[in-house]
């Protein structure tokens, strides 16, 4: 029996406020532990030791979130259901030494992370966000939201030949963003303006991680408003997802026949090799706890991951109208049909046969549409948490996600119903 939509379009509007709030992995995991705690959920510290009572809990470390709710009725045993996501995208990370500048420019020095769309980046208003390490040990959110940075692009004028041979930039030499005059470059300028910015103390902020981004919000795009168009859907649009569905599942009133979990991880555009990044201990760490809290042994640890399944939720290629024949010539996702299933038998995705029968009945269940996605074979395929998921805690890893354009811009583009469709599919995965 089909259960009726729990999302529509407001679940895309509130998407929108999502993606304008969360500049960086950190912001994005504190705005969606707000939404769980409105949901009745409650933060939990991976230094107190834990107890096995029922509802809803989550741990923050960094960029990361990890939640789960424990029905009424759930053994030691009971097997979890996980929508596993990331928190960070590519883009411009500014360095240990920040202040830099030449021929009366003053300039912010930066890193490239992952793997972006260089040139989207270009002639952008950025703002800049991120987190402040300071002297007490605390950390602060810091998010400055207006126009503060920009990488200008050369004048045409002075590289004819960009028009017919394409733009070249050189990662160290084109990317070095200005954010001012002067030829008094000081060591700690930028951080002392952050400093001011929050009415801290000078020299109180003694660490960071800081990262660019557009200052353009998400905002509804063509003749009907049929598409969205924002920042860091890849990976955000899942986060914010599974954290609906999640806090919808949770305060549903039935209870689930499976432990129902969130795991948003940082790290994914650069290989996951973190404490916070999928290829790290914390998803397991936490399950395991979950378990031992609530009287189970190593044998019920064992008998609930058997039985655990796990939807890697990540963004997808939709077929690009402009270069079509960079797609599989039988399977071309469109935007607004429904989240994808993603397939690769070389095992950059986790999917096999038995993965779909399972992400199908989550879609039949929830009457939503879905689509398979394979990459052309003469076109490397790119990899999600999936497989690194499935390997390292040995659980059956689904990969999922929605078709967007302009995957790695810093500002990509996808169907304005796509949002709220996924969101309804992992409810009723959760569920079970």
């Amino acid at each position: 029996m089909r259960t009726p939509p729990r999302f529509d379009r407001g679940h895309t509007d509130d998407l929108m406020t999502y993606l304008a709030a969360s500049p960086s992995p950190y912001h994005a995991v504190a705005n969606a532990a707000e939404r769980l705690e409105k949901a009745g959920f409650r933060q939990v510290s991976e230094t107190d030791a834990w107890d096995g009572s029922l509802g809803g809990k989550y741990v923050l470390r960094g960029g990361a979130i990890i939640a789960w709710y424990v029905p009424e009725g759930a053994e030691p045993h009971t097997p979890f259901r996980i929508v596993g996501a990331h928190t960070d995208s590519p883009n411009l990370r500014v360095k240990p030494r920040p202040d830099s500048g030449a021929h009366g420019w003053r300039q912010v020095a930066v890193e490239i992370y992952g793997g972006p769309l260089l040139n989207s980046w270009l002639d952008r208003d950025l703002g800049l966000a991120g987190r402040l390490s300071l002297r007490d040990g605390t950390n602060r959110l810091v998010n400055i939201d207006r126009p503060l940075l920009r990488v200008p692009q050369l004048a045409i004028h002075l590289d004819r030949s960009v028009s017919s041979e394409g733009l070249k930039l050189d990662k160290q030499r084109h990317l070095q963003p200005v954010w001012g005059l002067g030829d008094d470059v000081r060591d700690g300028d930028l951080i002392a303006f952050l400093e001011q910015e929050l009415g801290l103390a000078s020299g109180e902020v003694t660490g960071w991680d800081l990262m660019t981004h557009s200052v353009e919000p998400p905002a509804y795009l063509g003749r009907d408003k049929e598409l969205l168009a924002g920042p860091r859907m890849d990976n955000l649009l899942s986060v914010h997802a599974a954290t609906a569905a999640l806090a919808a599942v949770a305060t549903s009133g039935d209870g689930p026949s499976y432990i129902p979990v969130l795991a948003a991880f940082d790290h994914e555009e650069n290989g996951s090799q973190s404490d916070t990044g999928a290829d790290g201990p914390l998803l397991g760490g936490v399950l395991e706890r979950s378990v031992f809290s609530r009287g189970g042994s190593y044998e019920d640890r064992a008998r609930a991951f058997a039985a655990t399944i796990c939807l890697s939720s990540d963004t997808g290629h939709a077929v690009h109208p402009n270069y079509a024949e960079r797609h599989d010539p039988t399977h071309h996702p469109r935007a607004d049909a429904g989240p994808l299933l993603k397939v690769n038998v070389n095992n950059r995705y986790a999917t096999d046969g038995s993965g779909r029968a399972v992400f199908a009945a989550a879609c039949e269940k929830s009457g939503v549409p879905y689509q398979t996605f394979v990459s052309n074979n003469s076109m490397p395929c790119g990899t999600t948490i999936g497989p690194i998921t499935a390997a390292r805690h040995g659980i059956q890893t689904v990969d999922i996600g929605v078709a967007i354009l302009s995957m790695h811009s810093a500002r990509e583009l996808c169907g304005a119903k796509d949002p709220y469709l996924l969101a309804n599919a992992l409810a009723a995965f959760l569920e079970g």
